[in-house]
């Protein structure tokens, strides 16, 4: 992931929960791409269908809550959607999303100045900007985005077991 990126919002409302992100019945389908295709069916149709990689979610508070099922990250994410940015996360989400190198921003102020469509800006651990106003967010401690960097946790600890293996440990 680089460090200064844009792209296109998706805007969500308050309160989607992991169910309305990929239901239940959809969550057992083993080919990512496959489930991916029903990501936000019921909220938003066009959603599968029409995102891009590098998109954005902005979304409201409390997003998604509701069950620990870690497949509502992984459908977002099949479709390059690495980049969320709400008033607020459920926690077991935002741990599942680091989980599968999705980068998750808290910020209270930046769903109430941008609309759907427009374009965002992240310069990781400094700001976001949208419609000309650039907003402060916090700093991803070094772990979890060294987790996001590497495409995920799998990958992470992968990457750092060949480099124990490398050094002869």
């Amino acid at each position: 992931m680089e460090k200064k990126f844009s792209g296109k919002i998706w805007k969500l409302p308050d309160d989607v929960d992991t169910d309305t992100i990929i239901a239940g019945r959809h969550g057992v389908i083993l080919d990512k791409i496959e489930m991916g295709s029903h990501c936000l069916e019921t909220l938003r149709p066009e959603f599968a269908s029409q995102v891009q990689p590098g998109d954005i979610i902005v979304a409201g508070k409390n997003f998604g809550c509701g069950s620990s099922r870690e497949m509502a990250a992984e459908a977002i994410n099949v479709h390059g959607v690495y980049c969320i940015i709400a008033k607020s996360f459920a926690r077991i989400f935002f741990r599942n999303a680091i989980n599968n190198g999705m980068l998750l921003i808290e910020n209270a102020e930046i769903p109430e100045h941008c609309e759907e469509g427009d374009i965002l800006t992240v310069e990781v651990n400094q700001s976001v900007t949208v419609n000309g106003k650039s907003f402060s967010i916090p700093k991803v401690p070094d772990n979890l985005f060294e987790i996001i960097q590497d495409g995920g946790l799998i990958p992470n600890i992968i990457k750092r077991m060949e480099k124990v293996e490398a050094e002869g440990r």
